[in-house]
């Protein structure tokens, strides 16, 4: 569902955005080095698809979030800014360019995840195995995160992810599960839970994020955690829902920063190994943190003493 028109023809006003959500301009020499080789390489980020606020901040530091498979995805969720049609047919030379933009960026940790290919027999998958490893074969001390599209749930796509063996492996259920159906359109609660189980019983460090402010209630976001619990997830992310335009969907509230505190402590209270929430956190947000098991619990734990 998105904004009712008014009597008189136009969308009503969208809620003012609190201080806490107030984010820098992208400006400085690191952040024009990163547009100079997105630019250069020809590669799409999710940093500029999907509108992220923290583009100036992960930008600014020399880091970004690249987008394979094109900037075209098949599915059209209520929340996402990616254009939505039919996509051009894969590039098989996008791997080898990824790969050589994170080596000349010279990263410790990169972040990859693309654009639903639904259109496609394999989903995209085999693309996604070529670029784990093109960006294995080339930076072989980069740790990296893959954030993935459901396939389907089909296993047989999901294996060439596995077999890839990326560092940590994301899957967004994105909000909780009454109202998935309206968020996510073509995608499907369970089915998200049932591959990012398949995940971890293939070996991989899982990861999924969950977006707060789209009508959810308290009841149902601990819900959704402990789902992700049951189903062997490592981290979560947990952030505030930005309307990206008028045609998305609307922002039901803005959650307050304790709030989000809140559900950190519920995070680790139920045994999840890192647990990232802020209003401004989205799945890619401060990722290095994220790879290396124990590190997130131990803080916690030691907050406590």
């Amino acid at each position: 569902m998105v904004e009712s028109i008014t009597s008189t023809g136009t969308a009503p006003e969208r809620m003012k955005k609190p201080d806490w959500l107030r984010v820098r301009l992208p400006i400085g020499e690191a952040y024009t080095k990163v547009r100079s080789l997105v630019d250069t390489h020809k590669l799409h980020t999710i940093c500029e698809s999907g509108n992220c606020p923290n583009m100036g901040e992960c930008w600014g530091a020399g880091t970004a979030t690249f987008m394979i498979l094109g900037n075209i995805c098949t599915r059209s969720c209520g929340f996402c800014s990616v254009a939505t049609g039919r996509p051009l047919e894969p590039d098989w030379d996008e791997p080898q360019r990824v790969a050589e933009a994170i080596h000349l960026m010279k990263v410790k940790h990169a972040v990859i995840t693309s654009v639903d290919r639904d259109e496609l027999k394999d989903g995209g998958s085999i693309i996604w195995q070529h670029t784990i490893r093109a960006v294995k074969a080339l930076n072989p001390e980069t740790t990296l995160e893959t954030l993935i599209p459901d396939f389907k749930g089909e296993k047989h796509n999901i294996l060439n992810i596995i077999e890839a063996a990326p560092e940590v492996v994301s899957h967004n259920i994105e909000t909780v599960e009454r109202l998935t159906r309206q968020v996510r359109i073509q995608a499907k609660y369970w089915r998200s839970m049932e591959v990012l189980r398949y995940l971890k019983e293939g070996g991989m460090r899982t990861k999924s994020g969950i977006m707060l402010g789209l009508g959810e209630t308290r009841d149902e976001v601990i819900a959704t955690l402990r789902d992700l619990r049951d189903n062997g997830v490592d981290v979560v992310t947990i952030g505030q829902y930005l309307q990206p335009t008028r045609k998305h969907l609307p922002v039901a509230r803005f959650v307050h920063p304790d709030e989000f505190a809140e559900y950190r402590e519920v995070g680790y209270e139920l045994g999840l190994d890192y647990v990232e929430s802020g209003p401004l956190v989205r799945s890619s947000y401060h990722s290095e943190k994220h790879v290396f098991p124990g590190i997130g619990r131990q803080q916690w734990l030691a907050s406590k003493v």
